[in-house]
């Protein structure tokens, strides 16, 4: 009997200091790789106000979600497709929205620290695309890209879908998850909260001719 109670003990205390990550499929990343100059296609130029980036973070007991603004960007169109584009991020606007008042700011002002994205450092991220492959389906491509963050570049791949193509704009999605140490973002949480080892991201981005 004790030893099923030292047993039930340890089990509670491993439960405890685990966290499991958020929903969605882990990008592929590596290295970065090298960019082109100029990208087929006609630029269409990112909507900052329609596009939407919102993450979310796991820890023991629960998680946090929130949105970082589109600062600049656009997407490269070729015969009805999507060949390229890149994507510059504002990463003084990371903002939780499950919180309010002084939780919320003291969230947020934690997520700008070097614990986390160390914004003072640097204030950008960004994404350039490097390749489009088809995916499963007419709406489906496979993208990869150079993300950088807190200046640090991996190339990920993530499945993504095309929402629409039209003569005057483009609209896409993609979610997916990224290991945040990869980029240097470390901080582990309290000990008896710890915070999951991804971040979830849910873009949504549309752009216009």
């Amino acid at each position: 009997m004790k030893k099923l109670v030292l047993f039930s003990a340890a089990a509670a205390m491993v439960l405890a200091s685990c966290a499991g990550n958020p929903e969605g499929k882990k990008a592929e990343t590596k290295d970065s790789v090298a960019t082109v100059d100029k990208v087929a296609g006609v630029a269409y130029v990112v909507d900052t106000e329609a596009s939407q980036i919102m993450w979310k973070g796991t820890k023991v007991s629960g998680f946090h979600e929130g949105t970082v603004k589109v600062k600049s960007g656009e997407l490269n169109v070729d015969n009805g497709a999507v060949t390229g584009g890149n994507f510059v991020l504002d990463m003084s606007t990371i903002s939780a929205t499950d919180l309010e008042g002084e939780y919320k700011d003291k969230l947020d002002g934690h997520l700008k620290a070097d614990d986390f994205f160390g914004v003072a450092t640097h204030p950008e991220a960004s994404f350039t695309i490097t390749e489009v492959k088809a995916g499963a389906t007419a709406n489906d491509v496979v993208i990869s890209g150079n993300l950088v963050i807190k200046g640090t570049p991996k190339n990920i791949t993530f499945d993504a879908k095309v929402e629409e193509i039209t003569d005057t704009t483009v609209k896409t999605s993609a979610d997916f998850n990224i290991l945040r140490e990869d980029w240097g973002v470390s901080y582990e949480g309290k000990k008896d909260d710890l915070i999951s080892k991804e971040i979830n991201f849910r873009v949504n981005i549309v752009a216009n001719k």
